[in-house]
């Protein structure tokens, strides 16, 4: 899958969970939809992605989720 329609769509989670006023909670939701919704290959070439290219192009509550739940994402 191209990993710009992946960016993008992970974007468009991040910026859904945003405005949770529970951080954490946020994160971990992002992470759950992620891991419940997306095929293991989509997940594996966004970490990918993130670890060759860096994480600038997603949204800062997306690589903040990263940071801290990536074993949630995997």
């Amino acid at each position: 899958m191209d990993v710009n329609k992946l960016v993008q769509m992970a974007n468009q989670i991040g910026s859904f969970y945003a405005g949770m006023p529970d951080r954490e909670r946020a994160l971990l939701d992002i992470a759950n939809h992620i891991r419940r919704f997306w095929a293991p290959r989509m997940r594996k070439e966004l970490l990918q992605h993130v670890d060759e290219q860096g994480d600038t192009d997603l949204i800062e509550i997306v690589r903040e989720m990263i940071r801290t739940n990536r074993t949630d994402v995997q």
